[in-house]
C-alpha cells in the first residue's frame, strides 16, 4: 500500500560562493596562482591590475544615477502607460558597487613581492631517465624487432627504476601494436643489455637482480665483489633478515670478509632510477613568513606572483550603456539581453573570486597568528621549545571551525628565523613527565632517535628496552607508542638495524 507523507526538515547547504572560498583556502601560494591565471582566462570581466581615478569617477556616477522607470516600446507607440520594470532584469549598480566595500572594494590586496623575487630564474636544462637510454639504444646495434622490444621495456620502468611488469603483458603489447610477436627469450636477451646501460641495474627486476647486475659490472679484482655476489646469490633471505653468522656458515667466510661484501652491497644503488623518471624538481615555496625583529612579530602572507585583481573598466562601460538605455526606456534587442545577461554573470562570477581571495588572506593570517601566539616560544628560542598544540586549540582561539583550521594548515608552509617548517609541524599531542610537565611527542620522538642513534649496532635495543629507557627519563610511554613513534621516524626494527661490528 502506497502513502503519500509531507516531511519537513532542516539542512545546511554551502553557497557557490562559500564553495569558493573553501577551495581556495586550501590552496597552496603556487597552486593559488595557477588558480589566478585559470579564473583570468575563463572570465574577461577580470583583469589585472590597480583601479585608476577614471575608473572610480566612473563608479560615483553610476552610483548618483536616480533609477528610472523603462518605458515600454514593445507596444503601441501612442500608448503613454509606463509598465513596472521587472525586478528580476533591474540591474542595481549599488549591489554590486558597495556590497564589497568591507573587503577592499573590487581589487584583492596582496602583498608585493620584492624586486628579487619578480627576476625569473632560468631552470637548467634536463634529460629524462626516458631520453637518456633511448639515446644508449643507438649504440647498441639493435634490429627492429629488438628495437621495439627495448623501447616498450624502457617505457614500462617504474619511477624508481623498476620494471614491474610480466614478460608476457610486454610480448602482448608489442604484438597488439606492432603486429610482431617476439618470444620470451628475446625479452629476456634484450632487458638483459638495457639493464646493463647506465645507470647499471636499471629495469631490474626485483632488489635481488638490481644488486646482482651492478655487482657483476665491476672489476673483478674490486675488494669484497665475489663474497657479495655468493651471498645475494645464495643466502638472500639471511642476507635479508641480517643473520650475519648463518651467512658466515653458509659462505664459509670470515667476518672481515662478510664485512668487505657487506659494505659494498651498501655502496650500491637500489633504485637507480628514484628521482630520474619525473620532469621537475619540487620547491618549497613558503606560504608564510615570521620573523621576530625587536621584541615583535612580523607575520606576512606571502602571495607570490599572485597578481592585484579589478573588474575590467571596458567591460564594465559596456554593461553601464546597456543600463542606461534600459533606464531611458529603450527597449533592448535580442543580442543586447544575451550581451546584458552575460556581462551581470561574469561581474558577479568576478566580484565573488576577488572577495574570496581576500577572506582566504584574512583567515590563513588569523590562523598563522594564532599559531605563533600559541608557539611563542619556538618562534622566539628553536626547536627545543616546542610545546603539545592540537587543531582545536588554534580553532578555539580565533573562534572558527576547526575544519577551517585544517584546511589552512593542510600543505602551507612557513619560513622563520630556524628554516621552513609545515604548518603541520607545529601540531601534536602533549606527554606527561612524572614530575608534571607536559611535553610535545615531537621531543619524545628526537630522545628515542638519540637513543637508537647511541645503540650497540650489534645488539640493537628492542622496542621495550627503549620504553624502559624512556621511564628512567621520566616518560611513561608504552611499548606499543615507542613502536609507533619509531615507525613515524623511518627507523626499522631491532634485527634490521643490526651491523658487523668487528672486534
Amino acid at each position: 500500500m502506497l502513502n503519500l507523507q509531507q516531511k519537513q526538515t532542516l539542512q545546511q547547504k554551502l553557497s557557490p560562493q562559500q564553495i569558493q572560498y573553501i577551495k581556495l583556502l586550501q590552496l597552496p601560494t603556487l597552486a593559488l596562482e595557477q588558480r589566478i591565471k585559470a579564473e583570468l582566462e575563463a572570465n574577461p570581466l577580470l583583469e589585472e591590475g590597480e583601479e585608476d581615478e577614471e575608473l572610480q569617477e566612473l563608479e560615483d556616477n553610476l552610483e548618483s544615477e536616480e533609477p528610472q522607470e523603462a518605458a515600454d516600446t514593445a507596444g503601441e507607440e501612442e500608448t503613454a502607460e509606463e509598465p513596472e520594470i521587472d525586478k528580476e532584469e533591474e540591474y542595481d549598480w549599488d549591489e554590486y558597487l558597495n556590497s564589497a566595500d568591507d573587503l577592499y572594494g573590487y581589487k584583492a590586496r596582496v602583498d608585493q613581492p620584492d624586486e628579487e623575487d619578480r627576476r625569473e630564474l632560468p631552470m637548467p636544462a634536463r634529460v629524462s631517465m626516458t631520453e637518456h637510454l633511448m639515446d644508449q639504444l643507438l649504440f647498441l646495434d639493435l634490429d627492429e624487432t629488438d628495437t621495439l622490444i627495448a623501447e616498450q621495456i624502457i617505457g614500462s620502468i617504474d619511477e624508481d627504476g623498476y620494471l614491474r611488469r610480466p614478460l608476457e603483458s610486454i610480448i602482448d603489447d608489442i604484438a597488439f601494436n606492432h603486429g610482431v610477436l617476439p618470444t620470451e627469450d628475446d625479452v629476456e636477451r634484450v632487458l638483459r643489455r638495457i639493464q646493463r646501460l647506465d645507470p647499471p641495474g636499471i629495469a631490474a627486476r626485483d632488489l635481488r637482480e638490481c644488486l646482482l647486475v651492478q655487482l657483476e659490472l665491476m672489476d673483478e679484482d674490486t675488494p669484497g665483489r665475489d663474497v657479495a655476489r655468493r651471498m645475494l646469490q645464495e643466502a638472500y633471505k639471511a642476507f635479508t633478515m641480517k643473520h650475519f653468522d648463518a651467512i658466515m656458515k653458509k659462505l664459509g667466510v670470515s667476518g672481515e670478509e662478510l664485512k668487505e661484501a657487506y659494505d659494498l652491497i651498501q655502496r650500491l644503488n637500489p633504485k637507480p632510477g628514484e628521482g630520474e623518471f619525473t620532469p621537475t624538481q619540487n620547491y618549497i615555496t613558503p606560504d608564510f613568513t615570521v620573523r621576530y625583529i625587536d621584541g615583535e612579530f612580523i607575520i606576512s602572507l606571502n602571495s607570490g606572483n599572485a597578481p592585484q585583481l579589478r573588474i575590467s573598466r571596458q567591460y564594465r562601460q559596456m554593461l553601464e550603456k546597456l543600463s542606461a538605455a534600459q533606464k531611458k526606456g529603450h527597449r533592448e534587442n535580442g543580442i543586447d539581453a544575451e550581451t546584458k545577461a552575460f556581462l551581470k554573470s561574469k561581474l558577479e562570477s568576478a566580484r565573488w573570486f576577488i572577495n574570496s581571495i581576500n577572506q582566504r588572506r584574512q583567515t590563513m593570517l588569523k590562523v598563522m597568528h594564532a599559531i605563533v601566539q600559541l608557539q611563542e616560544d619556538f618562534f622566539k628560542f628553536g626547536e627545543g621549545y616546542l610545546k603539545p598544540m592540537i587543531l582545536k586549540d588554534v580553532a578555539e582561539l580565533i573562534d572558527m571551525d576547526i575544519s577551517t583550521v585544517s584546511r589552512v594548515v593542510n600543505g602551507k608552509y612557513v619560513q622563520c628565523d630556524f628554516g621552513v617548517y609545515e604548518l603541520k609541524y607545529f601540531f601534536s599531542e602533549g606527554l606527561t613527565t612524572e614530575s608534571g610537565e607536559e611535553v610535545s611527542n615531537k621531543e619524545v620522538k628526537a630522545i628515542i632517535e638519540s637513543i637508537i642513534a647511541g645503540e650497540d649496532k650489534k645488539k640493537p635495543l628492542s622496542d621495550q628496552k627503549i620504553a624502559k629507557m624512556l621511564e628512567k627519563r621520566g616518560f611513561k610511554i608504552a611499548r606499543r607508542t615507542v613502536t609507533k613513534y619509531r615507525e613515524q621516524l623511518g627507523i626499522p626494527v631491532a634485527r634490521l638495524r643490526k651491523e658487523i661490528v668487528l672486534q
